[in-house]
């Protein structure tokens, strides 16, 4: 019996069937996802799964991953931080919503990982990538419009707050266990305001 795996276009169509915004849409047909998860797993890379990139850490199953970027509320020419990176798939997604104009950094703690995903962004001048704890974000390079956890943790803390442009937002798994809220939080007149929240996402847990 032979195995039938979704392909890109099947893919894209779920997407667009559950009415993600178009530019989401379109970063995902650009973005090749088999290039961003090891060999023996090229063939379940439009599969909406998670697939694990090293032994702690996985890349997002792609629905996960728009609801993310929805939340993200992206635009042209924004600076963009992503704690946690992983393998830079969700980095090169960003990277063609709000163009080559843009600052995006990804933090990446595990340095097997961090290596791997600057091979995997090498065409995208606008990327880079640190190898460095993100538990306090990156303040040489703050303020941000945007910044995305991608690991789950019970409480963001202060100094990746205080890393935010006025009106900026954060968006961060929050919840203990193995269950979270996916939420937004937007900075306005200096407080902090939670936007959006929509429950049960799973995350690799926050490195401290």
């Amino acid at each position: 019996m032979l195995l039938s795996f979704m392909n890109k276009e099947q893919l894209i169509f779920l997407l667009r069937k559950e009415g993600f915004d178009e530019k989401i849409i379109n970063a995902f047909n650009k973005v090749k996802r088999e290039d961003f998860v090891k060999d023996n797993l090229k063939t379940l890379a439009y599969e909406n799964i998670a697939l694990p990139i090293s032994e702690s850490e996985t890349i997002s199953q792609p629905s996960t991953i728009a609801v993310v970027l929805s939340m993200l509320k992206l635009k042209e020419k924004q600076k963009v931080l992503e704690i946690g990176s992983g393998c830079g798939y969700v980095l090169a997604l960003i990277a063609e919503i709000i163009g080559e104009e843009s600052d995006i950094y990804g933090i990446e703690i595990v340095k097997k990982l961090a290596e791997d995903s600057k091979e995997n962004l090498k065409n995208y001048s606008n990327i880079k990538i640190l190898n460095i704890n993100g538990n306090k974000g990156l303040l040489e390079k703050a303020p941000f419009d945007r910044i995305l956890i991608s690991a789950s943790l019970e409480e963001i803390p202060k100094e990746i707050f205080e890393q935010l442009n006025e009106r900026g937002r954060v968006i961060a798994p929050i919840g203990p266990g193995f269950m979270q809220t996916l939420t937004a939080i937007k900075r306005e007149e200096g407080k902090f305001v939670i936007v959006k929240e929509i429950p049960g996402f799973i995350f690799v847990h926050f490195v401290k």
